[in-house]
Formats: structure tokens, C-alpha cells, sequence
């Protein structure tokens, strides 16, 4: 008796059979104060390819490394931090690595989503490295921070549109910051494939690398940061420094590569002390 191979699996709403689907990975990691002032980590679990590493700290901050622990996110995946500063802590979230979007052996669009929260007198920097995106990958990455009215934080962004000598692929990407429940900052880009304009001169004029960094700090309501420009020693990318109402200071950069695009946002960030 021959038997008949069984049915395929049916497609979901995106035309991709459950069992086809990439996987879904959510880290988390939650910062208090302790009673002498010293930040421990109560939440630190990371799952799928978003490894957690506690790092040690002698000025009392919890300091927490993302470890890449295999190639993602590729087509389809779904990938999400989640991070909270509690009342009076100071956490700092660095990366070992870039992220690398590629492209999926299924269709899909893969995301990867940062979630913030840092609540009164706390300090969260979120420092990760550069995402990549591969030729023929598609991305969507989004930022969502929420800030008490006294808290601060350091946010870095770098994006680097293809690895070297090929073309990038797609990337969609929005950042929100919201304090005290008002938004402090809403902005969306998009490059690569199917995006008029994005290697246009009014947007990145031949650049591949474009990062930003933002700080918010109360400070900012008594000594607004001033507008400025830098330029790399050799012209190679541009930077500019903006006061936003908040209180807070954003410097946007552009230039041929990752490196170029980091020594701006530390030649920005290091005379004001961030």
C-alpha cells in the first residue's frame, strides 16, 4: 500500500507556513538600586540569538553586554529587547558585536524592536554596535524609549548600508522617545530598494554610514546644548549637533563607513561629557 505524502502546512496571513516561519526571540533586563547606591540586575534573561552578559562595574552602574549568539535576524525573525531602569539605578547596555541582517531562506520581513524605560532619577545608556544590512535583506528596527520626568539617558544608533563592495539591503527604521509622556522625539528613515531619494543629496549624497546619538538630560533646561557642525579631518562625513525642546541634544552624522560615522558622534559627545 503506498501512502500519501501529508498536506502542506496551511499558510498564515503572510502566506508562510507556520513551520516555514523564523524564530521570535525577546531579551530582558531590569536595573534597581540597592540601598548603598550600587545598581544590581534582578532581570537579566536573554533567549535565541540575544545572549546576556553581566559585565563587572567599579563606579556602581550595571553594566550588561549583548552577545550575538548566531546569525540573525534573517528574513521573518523577530527579535526584541526590552530594558528598564528603575527609580535612583544607572544601567549601561553595550554590544560584543554588530548585528547583521541578512536575508531569509523564507519570505518575510524581519524586526527588531528596543524597548526602554528608565524611570525618575535613573540613567540608561544604550551603546550597542553598528546593524548591517546585507544585500537583499529587509528590515524593519524600531526604538521605543519612555522617560521619566528627571531621568536620563544616552542612546546611540549606527547603520551601515551594505558590507563591503555590495549593494544594502532594505531598511525601515523609527525611533520614539516620549518623557513624561509627551513626546520628546518621533522620526522615521528608510533606505535602500524601494525608497525614493535615500542616496539622494538632500538625504545621504553617496554615503553608506549614518549614525546618531542622542542625549536627554534635565540639565539641558538650564544650559541648552548649541548648535554645531564637525566635519572628519579629511571630509569624509558630516555631523551636526541640535538642541531639541525636552530637554535634550541630538547629533546626526553621515560618512563613507561605520568608523568614519563613530569617531563624529565621539568627537560630538566628548567635549560636552556625555
Amino acid at each position: 500500500m503506498t501512502l500519501a505524502p501529508p498536506p502542506p502546512a496551511p499558510a498564515t496571513a503572510t502566506g508562510v507556513p507556520p513551520t516555514a516561519r523564523q524564530l521570535r526571540a525577546t531579551a530582558r533586563i531590569t536595573a534597581v538600586a540597592g540601598p548603598d547606591g550600587t545598581s544590581r540586575l534582578p532581570v537579566l534573561d536573554g533567549d535565541g540569538p540575544l545572549a546576556l552578559r553581566r559585565l563587572s562595574s567599579h563606579d556602581g552602574a550595571a553594566r550588561v553586554c549583548v552577545v550575538g549568539a548566531m546569525s540573525a535576524p534573517v528574513g521573518g525573525d523577530q527579535l526584541r529587547v526590552e530594558a528598564a531602569a528603575g527609580a535612583g539605578s544607572d544601567l549601561r547596555i553595550t554590544a560584543a558585536a554588530a548585528t547583521l541582517a541578512l536575508p531569509g531562506h523564507h519570505p518575510g520581513t524581519a524586526r527588531y524592536d528596543v524597548a526602554l524605560d528608565v524611570a525618575e532619577g535613573a540613567r540608561l545608556d544604550w551603546l550597542p554596535e553598528p546593524l548591517i544590512t546585507a544585500a537583499g535583506s529587509d528590515l524593519i528596527q524600531t526604538t521605543t524609549v519612555d522617560l521619566a520626568p528627571t531621568a536620563r539617558l544616552v542612546l546611540r544608533e549606527e547603520q551601515v548600508l551594505g558590507r563591503a563592495g555590495e549593494d544594502t539591503g532594505r531598511l525601515r527604521a523609527r525611533l520614539t522617545v516620549r518623557r513624561a509622556g509627551r513626546v520628546l522625539l518621533d522620526q522615521e528613515t528608510a533606505y535602500g530598494p524601494g525608497v525614493p531619494g535615500w542616496d539622494s543629496a538632500a538625504v545621504l549624497a553617496g554615503h553608506r554610514a549614518v549614525g546618531q546619538l542622542l542625549v536627554v538630560d534635565p540639565a539641558y533646561e538650564e544650559r541648552p546644548e548649541p548648535v554645531r557642525t564637525l566635519e572628519a579631518p579629511d571630509g569624509a562625513g558630516q555631523a551636526v549637533v541640535t538642541p531639541l525642546a525636552g530637554p535634550a541634544a541630538l547629533v546626526t552624522a553621515v560618512a563613507p563607513d561605520a568608523l568614519a560615522v563613530r569617531r563624529l558622534l565621539d568627537a560630538a559627545a566628548i567635549p560636552a561629557g556625555w
